[in-house]
């Protein structure tokens, strides 16, 4: 893949898997582990220092003003008489899992490519990413009906079984979408079930359903052990309808025409699409969740490169 191309937008209805394996020579570029200002700034201030599997105990050392009261070492403070802290380091190889979706509503685009297709993009530069840095990788792919798990594992060899996974489920669209927001509060149910603590998670979705109560209270439970990333995949006719006209759109199965000439029409179309996704965007930002917005009209790897690569390039 040219460089030209990679900082174009991904092109058509489905992925190929030979175009995800080529990604792992661009996925160089990006660092995982670095979040910088842009991605801390989308997390909001509310961002909570987790303490899970993955942070592992270095060494004690004497209470300094500014320290957390949460990590004191009461039994050293009570033998020696004076407050002392305990330190923890990052474990190097952390497990990271990539989730994608591939529901029924992901089969859009109006564009460049399908939101289905964009997901599968993101997924592979941000799996080779994590391989490359040393990290476990695994995800889940899950659709209208069904899901697939993959263990974490330092190896190639789980990149290419979690690449052919989305690669199968993306070809399997159209599907079912009767259940589509129920499957989502379902896929968060089965994420905490395999995600342990101090995992890394990235969470590539449109998110609908994410509004739903129980899938609520799975995000907040995610969010209290792990460090979750959501990348949000929409399409610009989600919420800005073009102007006035007559359109022809396909499910791939039926044909229908849009009628765009009310004005008033596209207005409240656009307040509604905002006010949703304000909503679900200061929920994340109250559990310290970044929102990164990706659409099917720009690169993905030019999208990540902002909030994980170096800006020198």
């Amino acid at each position: 893949m040219s460089a030209a191309d990679i900082h174009s937008p991904v092109r058509g209805a489905y992925v190929d898997l030979n175009e995800l394996m080529a990604l792992r020579f661009r996925a160089r570029q990006l660092k995982l582990g670095h979040r910088n200002r842009a991605l801390s700034a989308l997390a909001g201030p509310n961002k909570s220092n987790f303490r899970g599997r993955g942070i592992d105990f270095e060494e004690v050392r004497s209470y300094q003003p500014g320290d957390d009261i949460r990590t004191i070492d009461w039994r050293v403070t009570a033998r020696t008489g004076d407050a002392h802290t305990k330190l923890f380091r990052e474990e190097r190889e952390r497990p990271v899992l990539v989730v994608v979706d591939q529901r029924s509503d992901m089969f859009f685009g109006s564009r460049y490519c399908f939101k289905s297709t964009l997901a599968g993009h993101i997924a592979g530069l941000l799996a080779w990413s994590a391989l490359n840095r040393g990290d476990r990788v695994g995800g889940l792919i899950f659709n209208d009906t069904g899901h697939r798990e993959i263990r974490p594992r330092r190896s190639r060899k789980t990149v290419l079984t979690l690449l052919s996974q989305v690669v199968s489920f993306n070809h399997a669209l159209p599907g079912d979408n009767d259940s589509a927001a129920a499957s989502f509060a379902t896929m968060l149910s089965n994420l905490r079930r395999i995600a342990r603590p101090g995992s890394s998670l990235f969470l590539i979705s449109d998110f609908r359903g994410a509004a739903d109560e129980i899938a609520r209270k799975h995000l907040f439970e995610l969010a209290k052990h792990t460090e979750m990333t959501a990348l949000e995949c929409a399409d610009p006719m989600e919420s800005q309808l073009p102007r006035g006209g007559m359109y022809a759109v396909t499910d791939g199965r039926e044909r229908s025409e849009l009628h765009t000439a009310d004005r008033q029409l596209r207005r409240r179309f656009h307040r509604g699409w905002q006010h949703q996704h304000d909503l679900f965007a200061g929920h994340l930002r109250s559990l310290g969740v970044p929102l990164v917005a990706a659409s099917t009209d720009q690169s993905p790897f030019t999208l990540l490169q902002t909030y994980y690569g170096d800006a020198r390039r």
